[in-house]
């Protein structure tokens, strides 16, 4: 081997180590950095002697409703665009955001540990057919997976601003219930677990969201749920009995109706106050 050749070879790894360093081409004519180094809005503080009535719902966010999709959106992460799981998943992983139980809406309990919860507890087990015989395997968890995002919600009468006012509590992810025989999805969710959306708050205000009105006015998934651009249904209202919905009724329409009635009742009782 020439002394050229030798010098050639120890000399390429090195200059594709300096190429990787380089900054990446910007995606665009500028920098977007508005979303990115944004923090929350900060709300109003709100005294307890001033809240008149108050009332604590869940409702369902289904991403396959049209308005609903600049959640789900894109399926992978594509730029500084990433879906609203991906953002929750990246940030339980890092450690910014607390996942807790299925069944701990309150938070009372210990948080899940990020890594059991991602690579063990939301793994799923599927047996299929190879040559002749059945096989386990397990199914890692994805983010397109989750079609259903619940919120737990409390809305109040503020007696200082004289105006109905909601804050969201609570978010949990879920991924809806396959039928066995046809395999259509059905509209039983798998809820995944819940976080505390006051700590998930910094995180959303920094991931962008497909805004399909104009590419230039750059939002956040934080803008996206405090100005209320989405459409849900509520599944469940704050009860002795603590049942959902679907619970006591059977009928599927007769729950539609249901869930409209609780948000009326809502809408109502802030005109019905001022009302002389």
């Amino acid at each position: 081997m020439s002394f050229f050749a030798f010098c050639l070879l120890f000399t390429l790894p090195v200059s594709a180590q300096e190429f990787d360093e380089q900054e990446r081409p910007r995606d665009g004519f500028y920098d977007q950095k508005t979303v990115l180094e944004s923090r929350p809005i900060e709300f109003a503080h709100v005294r307890e002697a001033d809240v008149l009535w108050s009332k604590r719902i869940w409702q369902s966010i289904d991403v396959r409703k049209t308005i609903n999709q600049p959640l789900y959106f894109p399926e992978r992460p594509t730029g500084n665009y990433r879906s609203l799981m991906q953002v929750l998943e990246d940030a339980i992983r890092a450690g910014e955001i607390r996942a807790y139980d299925v069944d701990d809406d309150s938070f009372i309990r210990e948080p899940h540990d990020p890594d059991e919860l991602f690579d063990e507890i939301l793994t799923r087990t599927e047996v299929i057919v190879i040559e002749g015989e059945e096989v386990e395997e397990v199914i890692p968890f994805r983010p397109t997976d989750v079609l259903v995002f619940r919120i737990k919600e409390e809305w109040f009468v503020d007696s200082r601003h004289g105006a109905l006012n909601v804050r969201i509590i609570g978010l949990s992810p879920a991924r809806l219930v396959r039928d066995d025989v046809t395999g259509e999805f059905t509209d039983i969710t798998d809820p995944l677990f819940w976080i505390p959306y006051e700590e998930a708050r910094p995180v959303l205000a920094r991931a962008p969201v497909v805004n399909r009105r104009n590419d230039k006015q750059v939002e956040s998934f934080d803008d996206l749920f405090i100005r209320r651009f989405f459409d849900a249904t509520v599944y469940r209202e704050e009860r002795p009995d603590n049942r959902a919905i679907r619970e006591y009724i059977d009928d599927p329409r007769e729950r539609l109706l249901e869930a409209r009635r609780i948000k009326e009742e809502i809408r109502n009782f802030e005109l019905d106050l001022w009302q002389y």
